[in-house]
């Protein structure tokens, strides 16, 4: 026996390294309760079975791995370290990892399936299928009871409401549910009638999402004629079936949105053309209500043309008026100044008489072709003003067409089956009733 006296601190600290030294890392497995999270991340808890209890600490570093949130009442299984806290003396627990209790068991099952279909090429990224871009018939196997066949037809008629979509029924948890997934996917194997089929299930512990790790799944979706996508469980939860399936989704939903990509993307892509296109209709028109005001600003109505020409004419009948007048007035000062001169010279009044007369039939033939021009070009006036008269154009067999209202009528569009019109021929007028119209029609 030792005559050394230790202090607090250093018995707690030989109490630890006797600990630490004696238990090496280990298993351990209880119920959770009394569970404290700090603010620093640490979490701290009681692990208990029906006997006993012992305190636990899992330091931040390891906390932040857990896939779960720990909540009192849960079964784990703990691996973890033995020690004793120096500043309280607590005898207590290191937790270097944890899982939910029987996982262990099952997770080995996992692995060596997961192994052993890997090696025989079950899960090679070449025997993988490409998704159907728009597929018209979708097949979903999973409970008709589940969240997750709503979560599927909510995702559907948001993104792709048309796609017809066909259950096929299934037990998806317990003893029963692999042999019922099974015939599931062979009926619809024998059905032949979808173009993609989801198998899908939503989130539960590795127990509950245990029937899509069985071996007789995972090879008759091997065996399907349409390409399979799985969306089992949450985001971390993995299954043998999503590793044989052609593809994953990491929820029901997003399996359903994988399914619905080429035609929500279609979609998109045809309301950014629709937008697009009338955009490009919107300006086309408004460029040509733009030439059609400036066309109808350039229209002159025919009656303007008319008075214009009428004035025209005014003012060259005027004109060749004037210019007659001028011609016999330079003559006849021309004549005065001869009979002038003439008197002057006293010239031989035969001869000059003669000469007279030559003049004066000179002077009556200039003016009768002066005139006979004039009146050409008045006569040629005249028949281009008759030929742009409405009643010219209706000698011609054509008809002015008026509405009920009296409106002229220039475009058969404007025009519907039943409806009244007067016409004006260039003899008399018509009514007239419109059985049909051919607004294609042109001359």
């Amino acid at each position: 026996m030792t005559d050394r006296i230790l202090t607090v601190a250093e018995l707690n600290r030989e109490a630890r390294l006797l600990l630490e030294r004696h238990f090496p890392l280990f298993w351990v497995a209880g119920e959770i309760s009394n569970l404290t999270r700090a603010a620093s991340g640490h979490i701290y808890f009681s692990l208990k079975d029906a006997q006993a209890q012992v305190r636990c600490v899992m330091f931040r570093s390891r906390a932040q791995l857990l896939p779960w949130r720990l909540e009192n009442g849960q079964q784990v299984e703990l691996q973890a370290l033995v020690t004793l806290y120096e500043a309280r003396g607590d005898f207590q627990l290191n937790v270097e990892g944890m899982r939910r209790a029987g996982i262990g068991r099952l997770y080995e099952l996992f692995v060596k399936l997961r192994e052993k279909l890997a090696a025989e090429g079950l899960f090679a990224a070449e025997r993988k299928r490409e998704i159907p871009r728009y597929p018209r018939r979708v097949g979903i196997v999973t409970s008709p009871q589940a969240a997750a066949l709503r979560d599927v037809i909510a995702a559907f008629a948001r993104r792709a409401p048309h796609v017809e979509l066909i259950v096929y029924p299934t037990l998806v948890q317990g003893a029963e549910a692999p042999a019922a997934i099974v015939a599931a996917l062979q009926t619809a194997y024998a059905r032949a009638e979808c173009e993609l089929l989801l198998v899908v299930r939503g989130g539960g512990s590795i127990e509950d999402l245990w029937a899509f790790n069985d071996e007789a799944v995972a090879r008759a979706l091997t065996v399907s004629p349409a390409p399979t996508i799985c969306g089992i469980g949450h985001e971390t939860d993995t299954t043998i079936a999503d590793y044989v399936a052609d593809r994953r989704g990491a929820t029901p939903t997003a399996a359903a949105e994988l399914a619905s990509a080429g035609w929500f993307e279609a979609a998109a892509e045809l309301d950014e053309q629709a937008t697009s296109l009338r955009r490009a209709m919107q300006t086309a028109l408004e460029t040509r209500m733009q030439a059609l005001d400036r066309l109808a600003l350039r229209l002159v109505h025919p009656a303007q043309r008319l008075a214009a020409n009428r004035q025209r004419l005014e003012l060259l009948a005027r004109r060749l008026e004037g210019a007659g007048q001028r011609q016999l007035h330079m003559r006849r000062a021309a004549l005065a100044g001869l009979q002038l001169r003439l008197a002057r010279a006293q010239p031989d009044l035969r001869e000059a008489q003669q000469r007279l007369e030559r003049l004066d039939h000179r002077l009556r033939r200039a003016m009768g072709d002066l005139l006979a021009r004039r009146h050409d070009r008045i006569a040629r006036c005249g028949g281009a003003l008759a030929a742009l008269s409405p009643t010219a154009t209706l000698q011609r067999g054509y008809s002015i067409v008026r509405d009920a209202s009296g409106a002229i009528v220039r475009d058969a569009a404007r025009l519907a089956a039943g409806d009244t019109l007067r016409l004006r021929f260039a003899a008399g007028g018509a009514d007239a009733v419109i059985t049909a119209t051919h607004p294609e029609e042109s001359l």
